[in-house]
C-alpha cells in the first residue's frame, strides 16, 4: 500500500477529537505526541526535533524541512514563550491553527504534534490557576503536554504533576521533568528521576518523556559543558522498566557529534531546538549546530543578504538598545517584531524561511536520524486504528506506598543537589 493511501487513512483515524472539532476538514495529520515518540522508537536510535515555533517564519521553515525530509515532527512553545504573559507572538492558543494552515496551505504530508512545552509550575499556589488554563490549551489544539515542576523541591514536583495530570487527556503525549535546566549545575541524579517517575506509576500515570537536567542550559550557550551524554544514558537506563523516553532541552551549545551520540546511546526520542531557530530565521552568523557566534564586541553578526531586511535589523537593534536589551534577552523582540516581519517583501520572508528549512533539515537527516520517520508514526496509527496509542507501561508501584504522607517522607531521604537559585525559564 502507498503512502499516499495509508496517509489518507491515517488521517481518517489518527486525529484526537480536539483536532477533529477544531479542524473537521483539515488534511493537516496533527497527532498526538505518543504517536511522534513511538515513531522515533521504531526507527531506532532516532529524535525528532520539537521545533520551538517563536515565529510563524519558524513554524513555516520546519514543517517544509520535515515534509522534505519524511519526517516525524514536534512544534511546541513554551508558557514563558507563549503563555498568559508571552514574549512570543505564537502562543498555546494559536500555535495548533498556524500549523493547521500552513499543512493545509503547503499540501504537508507528516504527522505533527502540537506540544505545551515548560508549562512551568513554580509554587504550590500555581496549581489552582493551571486546573483552569490546561483544560483550554487542549480546545485550542495542544497535543501533547509538558508539566514542568522541576522548579519546586522533589516532593512537591510528584505531587503537583500527580494534581495536574488528571487535566491531561489519556490520549495526549505527556512530558515530565526532574531536574530544572540549569547547566552543570544542580545535574538531575537517577534517584530523583526514579522518584517521580515510581511515583506516577503508581498512580496510572505513564509519562511518554522525561526531561533532565543532564548539563544544558536554554538559549545561548557559551561553554563547552554541554548534555552529559553518559549521565543521560545511566539514568535512562535505570528507567527502562517504565517505557520512557528522553526529552532532550538546551541544544544550543552541543556540537553535531555529541547530539548524534545523544540519539544513539541514549533514550531520547525528542530534542527541543528554541534559540537556534529565532537566530537562523533573523539572519544572524551561526556555527554547524545553530548557536550565534558573537563579534569581539559581544555582538550578533548579521550575515548581509540572510534574514529579516537590513532595515528592519537597525531597527531591532535601535528598540533592543534603547530597552536594555542583549544576548539571550534577545527573545524578547519576537513579540514586537513579529508584525513587521511579516511585513517583509515576500522575497525576504523566503529567504527567512529557507534558512530555516535548510538547518532543521540537516538536524534531521544528518543529526538526529529522524529521516523517512512518518511512515513509522502513520503505521503506529494504523496498527493502533485509533488516535490513542496508549500508555507504553503498566502499573508496578504499589499506590499504598505513594501516599502524600510517604512521598514527602522519602523525598526527605533524597540526596540531592538542585543548583543555584534563579530565573532558568527558556
Amino acid at each position: 500500500m502507498s503512502y499516499a493511501v495509508e496517509f489518507d487513512h491515517a488521517l481518517e483515524i489518527g486525529r484526537p477529537p480536539n483536532i477533529t472539532s477544531l479542524f473537521p476538514n483539515s488534511r493537516a495529520l496533527i497527532v498526538s505526541g505518543k504517536v511522534i515518540d513511538k515513531a522515533m522508537l521504531a526507527k531506532g536510535k532516532a529524535m525528532t526535533i520539537a521545533a520551538n515555533g517563536r515565529s510563524h517564519i519558524v513554524i513555516r521553515g520546519a514543517l517544509r524541512a520535515a515534509q522534505r525530509a519524511r519526517a516525524a515532527l514536534i512544534i511546541e512553545i513554551a508558557r514563558s514563550e507563549g503563555g498568559a504573559s508571552a514574549y512570543c507572538a505564537t502562543n498555546y492558543w494559536n500555535m495548533a491553527r498556524q500549523v493547521d494552515a500552513v499543512c493545509n496551505e503547503l499540501g504537508i504530508t507528516i504527522p505533527v504534534a502540537i506540544h505545551a512545552d515548560h508549562y512551568g509550575i513554580k509554587k504550590v499556589g500555581d496549581i489552582a490557576f493551571a486546573k483552569t488554563e490546561i483544560p483550554s490549551l487542549f480546545d485550542a489544539g495542544i497535543t501533547s503536554i509538558a508539566i514542568d515542576a522541576s522548579h519546586m523541591p522533589d516532593d512537591d514536583n510528584l505531587l503537583s504533576s500527580l494534581e495536574l495530570a488528571k487535566q491531561v487527556p489519556s490520549w495526549a503525549g505527556y512530558e515530565t521533568e526532574v531536574g530544572e535546566i540549569k547547566g552543570k549545575h544542580g545535574l538531575s541524579s537517577k534517584d530523583e528521576a526514579l522518584f517521580i517517575i515510581r511515583g506516577l506509576n503508581a498512580h496510572n500515570i505513564f509519562p511518554d518523556w522525561i526531561a533532565l537536567n543532564n548539563g544544558t542550559t536554554h538559549g545561548i550557550e557559551a561553554s563547552a559543558q554541554g548534555i552529559q551524554i553518559e549521565l543521560t544514558r545511566e539514568i535512562h537506563e535505570a528507567l527502562a522498566g517504565f517505557g520512557i523516553s528522553g526529552a532532550q532541552h538546551g541544544t544550543s551549545g552541543n556540537n553535531s557529534d555529541r547530539l548524534r551520540a545523544i540519539a544513539a546511546n541514549t533514550s531520547t526520542t525528542k530534542a527541543n531546538v528554541a534559540t537556534a531557530l529565532q537566530m537562523i530565521s533573523w539572519g544572524f552568523h551561526v556555527n554547524d549546530y545553530g548557536n550565534a557566534t558573537l563579534d569581539e564586541q559581544g555582538e550578533f553578526i548579521k550575515v548581509p543578504g540572510e534574514g529579516v531586511s537590513e532595515e528592519l535589523w537597525q531597527d531591532m537593534q535601535t528598540y533592543a538598545s534603547e530597552n536594555g536589551i542583549s544576548g539571550g534577552d534577545y527573545k524578547k523582540l519576537n513579540i514586537v517584531f513579529e508584525n513587521r516581519i511579516m511585513g517583509q517583501p515576500a522575497a525576504i520572508r523566503e529567504r527567512m524561511t529557507r534558512r530555516v528549512e535548510d538547518f532543521v533539515y540537516s538536524m534531521l537527516v544528518e543529526v538526529f536520524n529522524a529521516g523517512d520517520t512518518a511512515r513509522y508514526a502513520v503505521d503506529a496509527i494504523l496498527e493502533a486504528g485509533s488516535y490513542d496509542m496508549g500508555p507504553k507501561s503498566g502499573r508496578t508501584e504499589s499506590p499504598e506506598e505513594w501516599t502524600e504522607e510517604k512521598i514527602r517522607a522519602m523525598a526527605a531521604e533524597l540526596d540531592t543537589d538542585k543548583g543555584p537559585e534563579g530565573d532558568f525559564d527558556d
